[in-house]
């Protein structure tokens, strides 16, 4: 059985396997990457989503809930070439009136593969 760490790592290389096929058959890409967590976040520091320019995907920064908002950016950083740096967050306040157990806060990065 593969540990998580292992299993994370494996993941991650197959975003970039696919990313690095993407630009190889001249498919333009963009890179989406966790660079900082607080509280409660659903994927680690590091997580990566790569996006080409039709809106294909692979990977994940979020497990679904800012996944669409980074999607959207991404698509952007493609056509205008500017990389991004992209906050989101819950203060404790707004996640217990939401039901969640505590907040969180996740910031990623955006860059277009050259």
């Amino acid at each position: 059985m593969m540990s998580e760490q292992q299993t994370q790592q494996g993941w991650q290389e197959d975003v970039l396997g696919q990313a690095a096929q993407w630009k190889s058959d001249g498919i333009d890409v963009a890179l989406a990457t966790v660079v900082t967590t607080w509280g409660s976040s659903p994927r680690p520091v590091g997580s990566q989503l790569a996006v080409d320019g039709t809106g294909k995907m692979v990977g994940s920064v979020s497990g679904g809930c800012i996944e669409g908002a980074v999607v959207m950016e991404a698509l952007k950083a493609i056509e205008d070439g500017e990389p991004r740096l992209l906050d989101f967050g819950v203060s404790h306040e707004q996640a217990w009136e939401v039901g969640l157990a505590c907040g969180g806060k996740v910031q990623v990065f955006v860059e277009k593969l050259a």
